[in-house]
């Protein structure tokens, strides 16, 4: 299988960069290919263009300036997100990335009558994130009703692909998180995707 796995983390030292390290690893180590987009080592803009957004409804959405890509997500056969939840949701480089490279014609078809918006990434089979939260997990899950879960998989997931094998793997209380349990869940991520 051949992963397009998204890195979002301004750090080059993070934790997030160990988890897609030994993501990395362990999925090449079982006979994947992996194409690593770290976004902000690739200087990633997140902001979706005027000529981008006034294409939106057109016939042909314009991703001139995206397109590289664009031909990344359409080469890989699934998809997984490296990032930590800030304010319980993406950070803001991981949005845009949506906003721009999950465009129509790419991703989804508009209805033109208005309804519901058509699949078009048949080509990705698995979709995982693997993600971090500040907050302790009855915060993210009781309080705040886990909003990247639903976002991920309600939204953009359900909304762009069909039949997707869905998971998302967090650890919460990151910014208490000892270095035991930071391995702990790097094992964790290890042995899910050692199953892949």
């Amino acid at each position: 299988m051949h992963i397009l796995m998204v890195l979002a983390h301004p750090l080059e030292e993070s934790f997030a960069a160990s988890v897609a390290r030994a993501a990395r690893e362990t999925l090449e180590g079982r006979g994947h290919t992996v194409d690593l987009l770290d976004l902000y080592r690739e200087g990633f803009d997140p902001r979706l263009s005027d000529r981008e957004r006034g294409s939106y409804f057109n016939d042909r959405y314009d991703a001139s300036e995206v397109s590289g890509w664009i031909a990344r997500l359409q080469a890989a056969d699934g998809l997984i997100f490296v990032f930590p939840q800030w304010w319980f949701n993406f950070p803001a480089i991981l949005k845009g990335f949506f906003d721009r490279v999950f465009a129509p014609g790419v991703a989804f078809d508009n209805d033109p009558a208005g309804g519901r918006i058509v699949p078009r990434l048949g080509n990705i089979k698995l979709f995982w994130a693997l993600t971090t939260t500040g907050s302790p997990w009855w915060v993210v899950h009781l309080y705040m009703g886990n909003p990247v879960r639903r976002l991920l998989k309600r939204g953009i997931a359900a909304l762009c692909g069909k039949g997707l094998d869905f998971r998302m793997i967090s650890l919460h209380d990151m910014d208490r998180a000892t270095d035991r349990k930071r391995k702990r869940h790097l094992d964790r991520v290890r042995a899910h995707l050692s199953r892949i």
